[in-house]
């Protein structure tokens, strides 16, 4: 499996939105704010990448981190698809809930262990 991000792996249908964050389950692993829920519509999972306005008011302050979150994850994803069946997938929302801009290294290290989180909670 390649290191690549796809279209297709990028949730962003509203109806699949909406029932994440009403239906879905989620944990808290500084400084990301995780929603799940299984996905079996779908053949692969499906991963949404958010930075609040709240926290970041410069549009070049937020892309900058939602670049290094969808960065790590594309590094990263192969330790979430090896752990889990062929018939599951899912459907994640990774919220950054930091103040501040973290670097790429210390975001890689806390994605890692989203998705070790990830698969204790999917097995």
């Amino acid at each position: 499996m390649g290191f690549s991000l796809k279209k297709h792996e990028i949730l962003r249908s509203k109806k699949s939105i909406q029932e994440l964050f009403e239906n879905g389950s989620s944990f808290f692993l500084y400084p990301f704010k995780t929603f799940y829920l299984p996905n079996t519509g779908e053949t692969c999972t499906q991963v949404l990448f958010t930075v609040p306005k709240k926290y970041f008011k410069k549009a070049v302050d937020r892309n900058l981190v939602r670049r290094r979150m969808r960065e790590a994850y594309r590094l990263n994803k192969n330790a979430l698809n090896s752990a889990q069946n062929e018939s599951l997938s899912l459907s994640i929302a990774l919220i950054y809930i930091s103040k501040s801009k973290l670097s790429f290294n210390e975001i890689d290290d806390k994605l890692k262990q989203v998705i070790v989180r990830l698969n204790k909670v999917q097995s």
